[in-house]
C-alpha cells in the first residue's frame, strides 16, 4: 500500500496554490522532482487540463511523499471521475520507484495537443 500512497503529478497540482486548495502544502514541499521516461502530457479532449500517453519523451512532475489517505482522498476529488490512479515507473535523483498518477484512458486524450504547466 506504501507505493500506492506515492503519487507522481505533473499538471495542474504542480501549483502550488492548486495544491494547497486542496492539500497541506507540506506534502508539497516534501515532493521531489520526478520524470516519467516513455510518455507525453497531452489535454484531455474538450478541457482545459492534462493527462498522459505513451509515447517518446519524457513527462517532468513532481513525486509526491506516501500521502495519509485522507489528503489522498482529497486529492482525488479533485482529479474526479475522469482520471484513475494508474501505476507508474518514475525516476528522481535517488533512481527508478513505483508511484501512481492520474491518468484518462487514453480515448479521453487529444494526443495532437501537448499540455504544458504553466510556472
Amino acid at each position: 500500500m506504501g507505493a500506492a500512497r506515492r503519487i507522481f503529478v505533473y499538471g495542474t497540482l504542480l501549483d502550488p496554490r492548486v495544491f494547497r486548495r486542496h492539500a497541506e502544502l507540506r506534502w508539497f514541499r516534501r515532493a521531489l522532482p520526478a520524470r516519467l521516461p516513455g510518455h507525453r502530457r497531452v489535454r484531455l479532449r474538450g478541457t482545459p487540463y492534462p493527462t498522459l500517453v505513451e509515447g517518446a519523451g519524457e513527462v517532468r512532475g513532481l513525486l509526491l511523499p506516501r500521502l495519509p489517505p485522507a489528503t489522498l482522498a482529497r486529492l482525488a476529488r479533485y482529479e474526479g471521475a475522469g482520471y484513475a490512479l494508474r501505476p507508474l515507473r518514475v525516476v528522481t535523483r535517488r533512481g527508478r520507484c513505483a508511484a501512481r498518477g492520474w491518468v484518462s484512458p487514453r480515448w479521453r486524450s487529444d494526443p495532437t495537443v501537448d499540455w504544458f504547466p504553466s510556472r
